[in-house]
C-alpha cells in the first residue's frame, strides 16, 4: 500500500472509530459506565491518555486488519480479524482491571468485551469496504 494510501486509510479509519465509538461513549453506554463505576469514573477525562489510546488502536487496526484486508482479502475478512482485534485489545484493558482492583465490576468487563469485539469489527470492516472503493483502480 503506497504511503498516501495508507495515511489516507489511517485518517478514514480513525474517523469512522471517533463516530461510533462517540455513539457509544456519548449516547448509548454514558449512564452505564456512571452507574457500575461510581467514584471511580473521573469527572474529566484525560484528553492525552484517550488520544494516545485512538491513535494507537487505530494503528493496530491498520497495521494488522485493514492493510491486509485491502491488499488479499475483502471486508468479511477485515470484519473478523478486526473483531477478535478489539476483543483482545479490549480485554487487555478490562481483564487486567478485574484481576488487580478491588471492586472492578465483572458487568463492565463483559459490556467493554463485547464492544470492543463489536467495535473492533465494525469499523475495519467500513475501513476496507470504503477503502476498497477510495483505492480501486
Amino acid at each position: 500500500m503506497a504511503l498516501k494510501n495508507a495515511a489516507l486509510t489511517y485518517l478514514l479509519t480513525l474517523a469512522i472509530f471517533f463516530a461510533v465509538d462517540m455513539v457509544w461513549l456519548g449516547l448509548v453506554a454514558k449512564g452505564f459506565y456512571r452507574r457500575q463505576l461510581g467514584d471511580l469514573l473521573s469527572p474529566t477525562v484525560t484528553w492525552p491518555a484517550a488520544i494516545l489510546f485512538y491513535l494507537l488502536f487505530i494503528a493496530g487496526l491498520q497495521f494488522f486488519v485493514v492493510a491486509p484486508a485491502l491488499r488479499n482479502g475483502g471486508a468479511v475478512q477485515a470484519l473478523w480479524q478486526g473483531a477478535f482485534f478489539g476483543l483482545i485489545a479490549y480485554a487487555t484493558y478490562d481483564l487486567t482491571n478485574l484481576a488487580t482492583l478491588k471492586g472492578w465490576p465483572l458487568a463492565v468487563t463483559l459490556v467493554d468485551l463485547a464492544w470492543g469485539t463489536v467495535l473492533g469489527g465494525t469499523v475495519s470492516f467500513l475501513a476496507t469496504l470504503i477503502g476498497r472503493r477510495l483505492f480501486r483502480g
